[in-house]
Formats: C-alpha cells, sequence, structure tokens
C-alpha cells in the first residue's frame, strides 16, 4: 500500500488529507475516516487505515475544515453539520477517483465521529456499511451527565457569556480546552483528566498539530447534537457498533440504547472487554483488536459487495 497526499473542496474550503490505497490498480472499495473533539488525522486514525488498506480497501483519512492542516476558519470551531458536510464531500473525492469502486464506500468514525458516521448512513445512500466506536449519542445528555449539576452549571454560564460576547462581536469568540488535568478546578468540554493525559502524549509522539482547544460555540453546538432520529433511519446500511465496557466519557449506555434504535438487521454490537475509552488511543492491543473488528466488518460488507 502507499499514502498519497489528497485534498478536496467542502463547500469551498479546502480539506486534506491522506489517501491510503490498497495493492493493485482497482477499482477498490473504499472507506471515509475522519475523528472526534478536536482531533487531527495523525490520531490513531492511520492505524486502521492501514489495515483496512492491507485487507484491499482504500482508505481516505481527512481533517476537517478549521482543523489541522486543513484551511477554514475559526480554527478549531466544531461544527457538527459541518463536519458530517465534510464527510459527504469526501464520499464525492473518492467517487471522482477512477481507482475507487463507487458502488462500494464505507464510513468509519470514532468518539463524536462515531454519531457522525450514524447520521451519514441515514442521510447517504452511497454509504454501503459503517464502522462506529464509542460514538456520542446525544450530546445535552452527555454533558449534564458527565461534568455533574454543579459543572454543567459552569459550562452552561461559560455558553451563554460566549453567546453574548459574539453577538456584541462577531469575531470575539471564548475557547474553552478540550481537557485539563485538574477538571475540578478548570472548565474544559470533557472533564477528565485521563483524555488531557493521553492527548498531550499523542501530541508529542504523532499528533503535534492536535490543540487542546475549540471555540465555545463547539460545545453550544455540541448540546444541540441528537443522532437518534437519524438512528431510526438506518433501515438496511450494514452497522458494526464498537463499544467500551463500561464507558462513562461517551457513556455506553446511551450508545447501546443508540444501537438498539437501528432498525437494519444488518446490525452488530460489539463490547470491548476491560477497556475504557480512552485506552482505545493509549493501548495498543486494545487499539488492534478494535482495527481488525472493523476491517473485518467492511470486507464482509464491502471487498464482497
Amino acid at each position: 500500500m502507499n499514502r498519497e497526499e489528497v485534498e478536496f473542496l467542502s463547500e469551498g474550503v479546502r480539506v486534506r488529507g491522506w489517501y491510503f490505497k490498497p495493492e493493485g490498480s482497482g477499482p477498490h472499495p473504499a472507506v471515509v475516516l475522519a475523528g472526534g473533539w478536536c482531533y487531527v488525522r495523525e490520531l490513531v486514525m492511520p492505524y486502521y487505515a492501514q489495515e483496512f488498506a492491507s485487507r484491499g480497501i482504500g482508505a481516505l483519512v481527512f481533517d476537517y475544515r478549521n482543523l489541522g492542516v486543513s484551511e477554514g476558519s475559526p480554527r478549531q470551531h466544531l461544527d457538527p453539520w459541518m463536519q458530517i458536510r465534510d464527510y459527504e464531500n469526501a464520499l464525492s473525492y473518492l467517487v471522482s477517483r477512477s481507482d475507487v469502486d463507487s458502488d462500494r464506500l464505507g464510513a468509519w468514525g470514532i468518539s463524536y465521529s462515531g454519531g457522525h458516521v450514524i447520521v451519514l448512513a441515514a442521510i447517504d445512500p452511497r454509504v454501503k456499511a459503517i464502522v462506529s466506536q464509542i460514538p456520542v449519542v446525544d450530546g445535552y445528555r452527555n454533558m449534564r451527565r458527565v461534568h455533574g449539576t454543579m459543572g454543567y452549571r459552569k459550562l452552561f454560564a461559560k455558553v451563554l457569556e460566549d453567546r453574548s460576547a459574539r453577538y456584541e462581536n462577531p469575531d470575539n469568540r471564548l475557547f474553552i480546552p478540550h481537557a485539563t488535568p485538574e477538571p475540578d478546578q478548570d472548565l474544559s468540554t470533557w472533564p477528565f483528566p485521563e483524555t488531557y493525559h493521553t492527548f498531550k502524549a499523542l501530541k508529542e509522539i504523532e499528533a503535534p498539530l492536535y490543540q487542546n482547544s475549540s471555540t465555545v460555540e463547539s460545545v453550544d453546538l455540541l448540546m444541540n447534537y441528537d443522532i437518534i432520529p437519524f438512528a431510526r433511519r438506518v433501515y438496511d446500511t450494514p452497522t458494526l457498533m464498537i463499544v467500551a465496557e463500561g464507558d462513562d466519557l461517551t457513556l455506553w449506555d446511551l450508545e447501546i440504547g443508540a444501537y438498539n434504535e437501528l432498525p437494519t438487521a444488518k446490525k452488530r454490537l460489539h463490547v470491548l472487554p476491560h477497556t475504557t475509552h480512552m485506552t482505545l488511543y493509549s493501548d495498543r492491543d486494545k487499539l488492534e483488536v478494535a482495527a481488525k473488528q472493523a476491517a473485518g466488518w467492511f470486507e464482509e460488507h464491502l471487498l464482497w459487495l
């Protein structure tokens, strides 16, 4: 396999990524991959892309607009619907390639993007199979649960402060850390010290463009994010959901609830035992298990389609 630098336009914004090309001239099936909260393309995703490409499935890993090597502003602004449109335009880019079979396209997502791909399966018939890992399901319920009552009061006060600041001057945006080492003292979106330490280590090792920050408006948008109405529209798209046992970051009970809402009979739930949300980034053994599960699903539903 080889890795190509690629770019495409998404609503006029230049989005950049890598295409991991399988051996042979093709046309090959292909999968689009993008990340979760503040992720850049170097974070974990190449590991999955290499596994897919080794099995004859092309893999496009990209940075959303406003992040990493992609263009767009405001920087570090996470709009879930813009990100889903970036996925759609990534699919359109794949369709334009002569070495890709446009009838055998899939989508993979993790955490925030784990929810995005379920939405994508509901709204884009070009997607013939998806893998959703440890997905964000309901942003409001997620934030209420992980912050607790007092923490949520502080978080929502910051959202209201940002709304007022942007009313006075649209360029006067407030920012908030992705995570902090002492969440009881410092406000962040995802108040888990293990999140801070894991991403700090990954930034030093493999993802220097990762930034531990987003606009506060990103949190506002997160709290209006709910994939359940879309999950109910996934009638026939093969869907694998991979859940970490006891995940209390994106909440495995909400994830399994979303899985149960999927009407398609072509679905499978895989619960990874003795793991957590963050060990799917930091523990290569856990990552390998998840990558092989995902690759096997795409092999079953795309390679032999």
